[in-house]
C-alpha cells in the first residue's frame, strides 16, 4: 500500500503535481461545500456580478449536504454527494482557480480534461461512512445561500480528512484504472 499524503489548503500547482491517482490522502484545512442548487447560483452570480461568494483560488470544494447536527456537535452526518451531478459546473469554476473536488463516483470527460488543464485534482471521499467523516470537520460556518439548507455553501475545517485521489491532473482515472484490473482478472483468473 502506498504512503499516506498530508496536504493541506489552500492547494498549489506544486501540491497538484505531486497527487497521482490512487494516493491516499489526509486532507486538513478549510474547505467549502456546494452542491447543484449552490453551483448553479454561483455560476448566475459569476455571469451577473463577475464575484463569488468566496474566493476560489486554490480552494478546495465538497460535494455535501450534510445533516443538522446533534447537540455538542459541530456538524451533522456529512458524506459525500455523487460528483457527477456536478459536472456541467465544474470545469468553469476549475477555470476560475478551484484546486480541487470532493464527492463520489466517477466524473465525465469535460471534467478531466478541465483537471489537466487547470493543473486541479478530483478526490473521492468513502461513500456510506458519513457520520466518521463528520469528526474530521472541527467547524462549520454557512457563508452564502442560507434559504438552501442543507445545500448552503459552508466553509468547513478539516482535520486529517481521508479521502484518495480519483482523477488527477495528468490524465488518471481510478475508476477506469480498477475497471481494467478486475476485467483482466475475469479473462484471466
Amino acid at each position: 500500500m502506498s504512503e499516506v499524503k498530508r496536504i493541506t489548503t489552500p492547494l498549489t500547482d506544486e501540491i497538484i503535481e505531486d497527487l497521482k491517482v490512487g494516493d491516499r490522502v489526509l486532507l486538513s484545512g478549510y474547505v467549502y461545500t456546494a452542491r447543484d442548487a449552490a453551483h448553479k447560483r454561483m455560476l448566475e452570480e459569476y455571469e451577473k456580478t463577475g464575484k463569488l461568494p468566496f474566493d476560489i483560488k486554490g480552494q478546495v470544494i465538497y460535494y455535501v449536504g450534510p445533516t443538522p447536527p446533534k447537540p455538542g456537535q459541530v456538524i451533522g452526518s456529512a458524506g459525500p454527494t455523487t460528483a457527477y451531478r456536478m459536472d456541467k459546473y465544474t470545469p468553469k469554476l476549475h477555470e476560475l482557480g478551484l484546486k480541487g473536488t470532493i464527492g463520489k463516483g466517477w466524473r465525465g470527460p469535460e471534467v478531466k480534461e478541465a483537471l489537466k488543464k487547470y493543473r486541479a485534482v478530483y478526490f473521492a471521499a468513502y461513500g456510506g461512512t458519513a457520520a466518521l467523516l463528520s469528526k474530521h470537520i472541527k467547524s462549520s460556518e454557512i457563508i452564502a445561500y442560507e434559504d438552501l439548507g442543507p445545500e448552503a455553501i459552508r466553509k468547513l475545517y478539516f482535520e486529517d480528512f481521508p479521502v484518495i485521489v480519483a482523477n488527477d491532473m495528468y490524465g488518471g482515472d481510478v475508476f477506469e484504472e480498477y475497471q481494467k484490473k478486475y476485467r483482466k482478472l475475469e479473462i484471466d483468473p
